[in-house]
């Protein structure tokens, strides 16, 4: 069964908040716009950014392009469910949410096996 997420109504702050309270070691969870700007969700309360305000813009612009691209290929090979990208110091995952972005990122030693799945279970339910 396939579900149409482009016509589905998102409750932003709601999967933001939902997707903090899987694991302790998601640092952020937040949903970008097709611009690359942050519209819902942030850092987690008490945890050091590992980047700046000026960085995370651009980290969010590029995600933006970066997911267009991606969609070249959907007649191709179908849509996208996430992207991960593993890193020395963050596991970064990226979901869409209609044509916006759901970003999280959490710790680099994360079980990346199971947190994405429960990712999508918050975003599909």
């Amino acid at each position: 069964m396939s579900i149409n997420l482009s016509s589905k109504i998102f409750d932003y702050p709601k999967i933001c908040e939902s997707i903090m309270g899987i694991d302790s070691k998601i640092r952020f969870a937040g949903v970008i716009n097709e611009r690359g700007r942050l519209v819902s969700g942030g850092m987690r309360e008490n945890v050091e950014p590992l980047e700046s305000q000026k960085d995370d813009e651009m980290i969010f612009m590029e995600l933006a392009l970066r997911v267009k691209m991606r969609k070249e290929f959907d007649k191709q090979l179908g849509t996208v469910n996430f992207a991960m990208a593993s890193r020395e110091r963050a596991l970064a995952m990226s979901f869409l949410l209609g044509e916006d972005i759901l970003y999280v990122v959490s710790e680099p030693d994360s079980d990346y096996g199971v947190l994405p799945k429960k990712i999508l279970e918050i975003i599909h339910s």
